[in-house]
């Protein structure tokens, strides 16, 4: 079937009897297309040796062929799952990978993130947490002209802009699964401020303590930075109560890895003395010793349908999942208090 000139998507389409939206679905590995469709779209690709024009298709988008990640998060092991699930989400596409991190507290912040879209032109963004719940932000990307998709702890937008997770509703299931090992009085190490996850993790945590019969003694909250450091800080206030808690519950697990840290150091036995539960199941979480009980946090797929959703049209992105769930993960790290 090859002939003179370079075959065009038009070509392909014409060859396949599809649309050109479908010939670019394959282009892209849509997960929304049939295997048979797919087989029969890729078949006449390489019959007629169609290779597409990402500079012409550039420059009549007049948008680069790039999905960028924005954020403003301090948790290295987030990246590195952002990063894993957007490049798969685009694995055998034409699309390449961009991070830019901002920092949201400068006066500037909107200003840089303008400049930014209009001197890359990314195809989308993926907003990530905090970053995804700044309305200005949003509004800014539809101005532009520019897809998004935020990644959020709760459905902040519709279907087609939006992957979220269950926080509030898993970390209601780990404090349960606390309160009924036998731990009534459990610290909480909350995550930073201006961000939504630290808000509904922490209403899950009240929830549970609520559903029990149990009240939140407030010297036993400490905050947080989602970071090692902020863990240790938060455990050594913790342990050094008069009365302190017989389990922590951190929003984290760089945090409750630093809370198990101090507890050792301090000559304390775990889960023999006290237990402790994160929030992500990052790989370490599986490491250390004994093994931290954790919810498993679904970013590596959050990102990964993100990046999908970027690259489909508002109608086919908008039937894709748009809420992953979060799922406790029993280790070695709890038992019942002495």
């Amino acid at each position: 079937m090859k002939g003179e000139g370079k075959p065009t998507i038009n070509d392909v389409a014409a060859a396949a009897n599809v649309s050109k939206k479908t010939v670019s679905r394959v282009i892209n590995k849509s997960p929304l297309l049939s295997d048979k469709t797919r087989a029969k779209v890729e078949a006449v690709i390489k019959d007629l040796g169609f290779v597409p024009n990402l500079q012409a298709r550039a420059l009549a988008l007049r948008r680069n062929f790039i999905i960028a990640a924005i954020h403003d998060n301090p948790n290295a092991q987030f990246l590195v799952n952002v990063q894993q699930g957007i490049l798969e989400g685009i694995e055998g596409s034409e699309f390449g990978l961009m991070v830019q991190p901002f920092d949201r507290n400068t006066e500037d912040f909107e200003q840089k993130v303008r400049a930014f879209l209009e001197r890359q032109r990314p195809y989308g963004v993926v907003l990530l947490p905090p970053i995804s719940s700044d309305e200005a932000i949003v509004d800014l990307c539809r101005e532009m002209g520019t897809r998004y998709v935020r990644m959020s702890s709760i459905k902040n937008d519709d279907e087609a802009h939006i992957v979220s997770s269950n926080d509030r509703d898993a970390v209601r299931e780990a404090t349960a699964y606390l309160i009924e090992k036998g731990h009534t009085r459990i610290g909480l190490i909350e995550g930073p401020e201006g961000f939504t996850s630290p808000q509904e993790r922490r209403a899950g945590f009240e929830e549970a303590m609520t559903a029990a019969g149990l009240s939140l003694d407030p010297a036993l909250v400490r905050p947080g930075s989602y970071t090692f450091e902020s863990g240790v800080t938060a455990a050594q206030d913790l342990i050094a109560l008069d009365h302190p808690p017989t389990a922590i519950f951190a929003c984290n697990d760089e945090m409750a890895i630093g809370a198990m840290i101090t507890c050792r150091r301090s000559g304390m036995l775990i889960p023999e003395d006290i237990s402790i539960v994160g929030f992500d199941d990052t790989p370490l979480s599986s490491h250390v010793w004994p093994s931290l009980t954790t919810v498993r946090w679904p970013i590596v797929e959050m990102a990964r349908t993100a990046a999908q959703k970027l690259i489909e049209p508002d109608d086919a992105a908008a039937q894709m999942p748009w809420m992953l769930p979060s799922n406790l993960v029993e280790r070695g790290s709890v038992v019942p208090p002495k």
